[in-house]
């Protein structure tokens, strides 16, 4: 709306948008139930806060609904066309230019730590085999020679149901 002067500040209280906006809380409170991303939460218990684009965005919700006659449904398709066209798949640049050496080597690292627990997990106890985990990037420590020792199981039979009572 263009007849609205908006104080040149970061952030705004609901009150402070309410006033801006001249709408009354319960219809702010809707319309951010209907576009979540409409305002900003400092934290837990904290009140919400506006941002300067947020302000923007009430009044161009409030001009939608209250002059050309939309529903909160129709000033999201609206909204949604408007917004700027993000970039398409072929445009965004590949991951390995964007990451450093070192972070790719950290990946790698990672998937493999990660193959290694999977294969652990895979191996079965009657196998008897054993995993000794290295950290990567160390130095891997002198291996002891070792055989797998059998535990004996210790299980009881089941008990038979308890009887009820008569």
């Amino acid at each position: 709306m263009p007849d609205v002067d908006i104080p040149k500040r970061a952030l705004f209280k609901a009150s402070e948008v309410c006033e801006i906006a001249s709408v009354q809380p319960y219809v702010l409170r809707s319309w951010e139930s209907e576009f979540p991303d409409l305002g900003v939460s400092k934290g837990s218990g904290s009140p919400r806060v506006y941002r300067r684009s947020d302000v923007e965005q009430v009044l161009r919700i409030k001009q939608l609904v209250f002059s050309d006659g939309l529903t909160l449904a129709g000033v999201r398709r609206r909204i949604e066309e408007e917004a700027p066209a993000r970039l398409e798949e072929p445009e965004r640049l590949p991951a390995k230019e964007v990451l450093g050496r070192s972070v790719r080597q950290r990946l790698a690292d990672i998937r493999t730590g990660l193959r290694t627990i999977l294969d652990m997990l895979s191996v079965r106890p009657s196998q008897g085999q054993v995993v000794q985990f290295v950290r990567p990037g160390a130095k891997p420590a002198a291996r002891a020679k070792t055989t797998p020792k059998r535990v004996k199981s210790s299980a009881r039979p089941a008990r038979k149901a308890s009887r009820s009572r008569r």
